[in-house]
């Protein structure tokens, strides 16, 4: 079987493409019947499918060494022709949703293919491709200033990923230093940081009052390609957060300050869970890899059929390394049926994390490409994704002692409590974002005004110190969505939402509970959120008293499981 690493690639012509796309628009516009655009229609995704599958091995690459001139080239040719691509594919889009035989389409291929077909063209116009270009540029740039830091510390020169396992420390001072470092390096770039994020949100801004809204909200819900709810429904959410979830998270970490011995949690204490230090997995990568194999062949009929097909392909880029983008991700190459995994291991449990949560993508994506769904249905909006991923992350629970040997428990606890804390911080980010974009003209000190309010609303129980770069609240900086991926926050919330009804469901009956995911995960994309969490017989967290019902067994069951 082929692995990854001989993946042939070839960079498309994308000037024959746009004239390929063009004319199978064409064709759906002169169809005289419903076959004929369907079969125009069917060839159009089959053809983009060819297109992404390039892209995607060229930025899988690129990932792995940012400092590759042939891979850096490659996405400065994707940036530049990606939404060039994108406005032909919309095309076709646009003579699907025009087309005089709808009805008889939408009953062959589903009503709710046309409603995404009418949010994505929504969401770009030939008018706004230069500045659509400009803004791919931009964020390739944060993302190489983001890969270029080496951090002195410890007698070593370290990146940020490399960096957490020292914010992990047992030794305080050591915790308070990693953080330190790490702030110090934004400071050190703080003007490449604000003026980047300020050209972006300039940028998206001039992009939307193009297509004729006030400010970027709105068309960033349309590129999120959110169905069934909008801004009010999040609004909403985040005041149940505020008001049932930040009461307990104040409670749970009055627990943990007495647990590891502070008076005062602060920043660098929040990931500290045990006075003896948190759980740390046991063994090499390698180890931790192998180990991942074997729960996944044991943990179900169809996860062990999917591991496999990632080990034997080495769909897998998990090491730190000098050059190497920040953080992690799954994605599909569709040519090759094929999910893979990227991320960045430092040693901490967050590696475990990993080979759970974009596992959790991973395997969606491989059960999806056995359906041989149409694009469109075979990808699902993230905050249902997220839902693939953080699910696994506690329906995988029985198997931490493989990882963690005797401080599985430790580990345990400490992923649910860290979870739960989740919750606030991702309405902070989200709120952050609508502050931000509907005030575009807002001034780098106003914007970290806001953020720090917002720690004061969501966090009230954490002491920033005077850690450099996050006391001024500037630590949103941090997080790469806000400038790649606006308004992709609040997903990770809503999908934690619900991982944790089938947490509970599976704590009833894990047979019940894996049912319920694995339900859930065949439905790919083709249901709208509410009615995806409706068909896996689970509450939406848009719905009055969702979270307080969670809370009441969140606490109950941290408080039982304090060692």
């Amino acid at each position: 079987m082929t692995a990854f690493r001989d993946y042939p690639y070839r960079r498309p012509d994308l000037e024959k493409a746009k004239e390929e796309l063009a004319g199978l628009a064409d064709i759906i516009r002169k169809a005289p019947d419903a076959a004929a655009q369907k079969e125009a229609f069917l060839s159009c995704g089959a053809f983009c499918e060819k297109l992404d599958s390039a892209s995607v091995i060229a930025s899988i690459r690129h990932t792995a060494d940012t400092a590759d001139p042939f891979y850096a080239g490659e996405i400065e040719y994707y940036d530049r022709m990606g939404p060039l691509i994108e406005d032909r594919r919309l095309e076709v889009y646009k003579a699907m949703l025009r087309s005089p035989f709808r009805q008889e389409l939408e009953a062959q291929l589903g009503p709710l293919l046309f409603e995404k077909m009418e949010t994505e063209v929504k969401g770009s116009d030939p008018a706004i491709l230069e500045l659509m270009q400009k803004e791919n540029a931009l964020e390739t740039e944060y993302q190489k200033l983001y890969a270029s830091a080496r951090i002195p510390f410890n007698g070593k020169e370290l990146t940020i990923p490399q960096l957490t396992y020292y914010k992990q420390s047992r030794d305080r001072t050591v915790r308070r230093a990693a953080f330190c470092a790490e702030g110090e390096f934004f400071d050190a770039h703080r003007e490449e940081f604000d003026r980047l994020f300020d050209e972006l949100v300039k940028n998206r801004t001039a992009q939307a009052q193009v297509l004729g809204h006030e400010s970027f909200t709105p068309l960033g819900y349309i590129r999120m390609k959110r169905c069934g709810y909008g801004p009010a429904e999040v609004e909403r959410y985040r005041a149940q957060t505020a008001e049932e979830i930040v009461p307990l998270i104040a409670r749970v970490k009055e627990i943990q300050k007495r647990r590891i011995g502070t008076e005062a949690l602060c920043l660098w204490d929040d990931s500290f869970y045990f006075p003896d230090g948190n759980a740390m997995p046991s063994g090499s990568a390698e180890e931790i890899l192998s180990a991942g194999r074997r729960m996944y062949r044991e943990l179900s009929p169809e996860t062990a059929e999917f591991i496999d097909f990632m080990f034997e392909r080495e769909l897998f880029d998990l090491l730190s390394r000098p050059g190497k983008a920040p953080g992690g991700y799954c994605t599909y190459i569709p040519d090759f049926k094929s999910p893979f995994i990227f991320s960045n291991f430092n040693g901490t449990s967050g590696d475990v994390d990993v080979l759970t949560h974009e596992a959790g993508h991973a395997f969606a994506a491989y059960r999806a490409a056995k359906q041989k769904l149409i694009p469109e249905y075979s990808s699902a909006s993230m905050e249902i994704c997220e839902i693939h991923s953080m699910s696994m992350e506690f329906l995988t629970s029985g198997f931490r002692g493989l990882f963690f040997g005797r401080d599985a428990a430790k580990y345990e606890l400490s992923h649910a409590e860290s979870a739960l804390s989740f919750l606030p911080y991702g309405c902070m980010v989200d709120e952050f974002q609508h502050i931000v974009y509907a005030d575009p003209g807002l001034a780098p000190e106003q914007r970290n005004r806001a953020w720090l309010e917002l720690e004061r609303k969501y966090r009230p129980y954490l002491d920033l110190g005077d850690l450099p770069f996050y006391s001024r609240g500037a630590g949103w900086q941090r997080q790469l969505h806000l400038y790649e991926c606006p308004f992709y926050y609040i997903d990770y919330c809503l999908a934690q939402t619900v991982a944790f009804q089938l947490w509970e469901a599976w704590l009833k009956c894990p047979a019940d509970g894996w049912q319920r995911y694995l339900t859930l995960v065949d439905l790919a994309g083709t249901k709208s959120f509410p009615g995806l969490v409706q068909s896996a017989g689970l509450k939406s967290p848009f719905e009055p008293g969702c979270l307080k019902a969670l809370s009441q067994f969140l606490e109950g069951w941290i408080r039982e499981n304090q060692l």
